[in-house]
């Protein structure tokens, strides 16, 4: 074995090592970052700048998917390669052979968010990724006991990612993602406080594998969201991240059908449980139809059977991939609690 091919590979079984060490930490509330304080600016019921407890888990906004393949398929992607695995599993972005320049953009009841992702492939060595969200929560007037407004409040959430990602088996990826996630809140006029801010330190570790090289399946694993408490006045008040474990089996199942290199029909099943209070996993189910090779459409579907304020439901989504341009749409069917169904996320990429 190269000398090179023996530091990576001793990198990254390091790294992999400290991310899933850390999410079993979490399980036990042990993780190297607990008690620190980050901040967060999580509302509650008593108002925006209640000092009171709130519910005991923050930043859910993380769990919100990022990507139109992502919504098309339900959510179920921890399986998959492709260029938006930067916000899911980072393991997906180990094999891709060409540079690429992704934008996202989403808008729902949430807010608005705007992503993008800088992918540097530097194979047989492995993928750097640069990920950047934004999410515009919206704002919100602040008045008196005269309903005169005295201020605006405005609410942003940043996320950061860095991602490297590489293969350290023929049949092995895997891939790491560090990620800086700030929440603030700032105030244009008369406020009584300048608004919380904060800022996180978290990992996402994952796993890809393709145990059997004669048969189209996948196999993903990761550990997302792990790190530490966010807070919003004090450490007694901290909120743990809702870090997360997911675990997913994909198959072409058009295999059995056809005897053809220029069409996949996958589907896949994924479990994502709570690390800090399991017991109540979450099932996605998700498929993808994709005709061509170099030029490609993607046909997609999927079913998430929902979580804390998520309804379950049904979802659908488009790709395109012509010469060195990718777009892609996805779009969740349920109606929100807003009596709304929600906007369709957007996905557009370039290759180069």
């Amino acid at each position: 074995m190269a000398p090179t091919d023996r530091l990576r590979r001793s990198v990254l079984a390091g790294i992999l090592t400290l991310g899933l060490v850390t999410g079993v930490q979490e399980l036990h509330g042990q993780g190297p970052w607990r008690g620190y304080p980050p901040g967060t600016i999580e509302a509650n019921r008593a108002g925006i700048f209640s000092a009171e407890p709130r519910s005991w888990e923050g930043a859910a906004r993380l769990l919100i998917p990022m990507g139109a393949r992502a919504v098309g398929m339900g959510r179920a992607v921890t399986a998959f390669q492709g260029s938006e695995s930067a916000f899911w599993n980072p393991a997906g972005l180990a094999r891709i052979e060409s540079n690429r320049l992704g934008i996202f953009r989403r808008n729902d009841i949430v807010g608005e968010a705007t992503a993008f992702s800088l992918i540097l492939a530097r194979q047989p060595l492995g993928t750097l990724t640069f990920s950047y969200q934004f999410l515009d929560l919206g704002d919100q007037d602040f008045v008196d006991d005269y309903q005169n407004v005295l201020g605006t409040i405005s609410n942003r959430d940043h996320l950061g990612i860095v991602s490297f990602a590489t293969q350290i088996l023929p049949w092995l990826d895997t891939g790491l993602n560090f990620k800086v996630y700030r929440a603030q809140m700032s105030c244009h006029g008369q406020c009584p406080t300048s608004g919380p801010a904060g800022t996180a330190y978290l990992v996402d570790a994952g796993l890809l594998a393709f145990p059997l090289p004669s048969v189209p399946l996948r196999i993903g694993l990761m550990v997302a969201h792990a790190g530490p408490d966010l807070q919003i006045i004090n450490v007694e008040q901290a909120d743990p991240l809702p870090t997360r474990l997911r675990a997913a089996v994909a198959y072409d199942i058009l295999t059995h059908f056809l005897d053809r290199e220029d069409m996949e029909f996958w589907t896949t099943v994924e479990l994502e449980e709570r690390v800090r209070k399991p017991g109540s996993p979450v099932l996605y189910l998700g498929s993808e139809f994709v005709a061509g090779r170099a030029d490609q459409i993607s046909v997609r579907a999927g079913y998430g059977a929902g979580q804390p304020g998520l309804p379950p439901g049904l979802a659908i989504g488009l790709g395109i991939k012509y010469q060195q341009f990718e777009i892609g749409i996805g779009k969740a069917l349920p109606t929100s609690i807003m009596g709304e169904t929600e906007p369709a996320q957007v996905t557009f990429g370039v290759i180069f």
